[in-house]
């Protein structure tokens, strides 16, 4: 069926138009020049800029959601990329077709960039009563539910505070957590809101596990002064509808939940043969491609692989996403014509967590910022990748 397809002048199939998806795609474009056939699928016409989710103030007080997305359109509009919008419903990597919105797509090369979905780990509840940011769909609710909470916070009994408990202490949930604590519900719900008591369940692994020390540092000082109580150490082992359960007994009653604490690869993925690593994350080779299936590239959330340099396993974010897509495009254009992948090399360039209006953390070569300098070069680097993304341009802050 390889042959078949390669035969027939099947395209590059790009599946999904996250941050990794969009980079590929481009990436082949400009480097063949147009000359590769390029297909980009998604459920949904736009890119979302997933990254900036966990402003759910500036969602709850705009009705258009329309600043977070980037019309799929408006980002090939220059180029032969050919953009599709479906699910895409299988992957037949042996008869080298995928299957969306119920036709097949036959493929001579193939990337994968599908993204994650929450993962709940069995946590009972969980699924059922917390909300999420990890799409913009769950964003947009939440910000409804964090607005009602506050229209309402004026009746609460005495001096009650609504309580807000966000689940899980990595860069999702911390942003998330100091977000809601120092955006102003009374502009955007009541006059009289009262402002939300926010509590950020770090589980078991320590705040921010990974990133510098001194980012963390300067996190934990800004987390305190927003009003942000932390909870360390302890995993969350039950949810309902007004409760979270701690594994010591330690019950937190609140008036809504929010689920931060990890992600892994959709079903579709996580069903595929070959080798898979931690949440069902694709085991990939060093020029991304799956093991034995030449041409085949998993990329960002859905690939798994440890830098030989550090052994370390490469993150799930945007910047290393990016990273791998700019890989896995020259490798699709040199083998496209006979050539050779070639292996990724991975560098950071640094981390930035928001922590609330106007303040951050950073650490970007060694140096740390703390405070407006770090919100503003977040800022910075989130507005030039809109802004190149909707020019059709490669990013050069990610």
């Amino acid at each position: 069926m390889a042959g078949v397809a390669e035969a027939s002048g099947a395209p590059l199939v790009v599946l999904g138009a996250g941050y990794a998806g969009l980079t590929v795609a481009h990436g082949v474009w400009r480097a063949s020049r147009g000359a590769i056939p390029t297909v980009l699928v998604d459920r949904n016409p736009v890119h979302v800029l997933r990254t900036e989710l966990y402003e759910v103030g500036r969602l709850a007080a705009e009705e258009d959601s329309a600043r977070w997305t980037v019309p799929l359109a408006k980002v090939f509009d220059r180029t032969s990329v050919t953009c599709r919008t479906g699910l895409v419903e299988r992957i037949d990597l042996g008869g080298r077709v995928v299957g969306v919105g119920g036709a097949e797509l036959p493929f001579r090369a193939l990337a994968i960039c599908l993204g994650s979905v929450p993962a709940y780990y069995g946590v009972p509840g969980a699924a059922e009563h917390t909300h999420q940011v990890y799409g913009l769909s769950g964003a947009k609710r939440l910000a409804k539910a964090l607005r009602e909470v506050e229209r309402r916070s004026p009746g609460l009994p005495g001096e009650r505070r609504p309580r807000i408990v966000v689940i899980g202490g990595g860069s999702t949930g911390t942003e998330l957590a100091a977000e809601i604590a120092t955006t102003d519900w009374r502009v955007i719900a009541d006059p009289k809101a009262r402002e939300p008591d926010v509590v950020l369940v770090t589980g078991a692994l320590p705040l921010l596990d990974g990133l510098p020390a001194g980012l963390v540092g300067h996190a934990r000082r800004l987390l305190r002064a927003a009003g942000v109580s932390i909870v360390h150490g302890l995993n969350t082992v039950r949810v309902e509808d007004g409760r979270v359960y701690l594994e010591d007994g330690t019950v937190l009653v609140c008036d809504l939940s929010v689920w931060c604490a990890g992600v892994e690869a959709p079903t579709l993925v996580r069903e595929l043969p070959g080798p898979h690593g931690r949440s069902g994350r694709l085991r990939v080779a060093p020029t991304l491609e799956l093991p034995g299936t030449p041409n085949v590239y998993a990329v960002g959330d859905v690939a798994e692989w440890t830098d030989p340099a550090t052994g370390m396993v490469v993150p799930a974010t945007a910047q290393a996403a990016i990273a791998e897509a700019r890989t896995v495009a020259g490798n699709v254009v040199a083998t496209w014509r006979g050539g050779t992948p070639r292996p990724f090399l991975y560098r950071e360039r640094g981390a930035v967590v928001a922590l609330g209006l106007g303040r951050a953390a950073a650490s970007v070569r060694r140096v740390t910022l703390w405070g407006r300098p770090a919100s503003l070069l977040k800022r910075a680097v989130q507005r030039e990748y809109a802004r190149t993304v909707e020019r059709g341009e490669p990013s050069g802050v990610l």
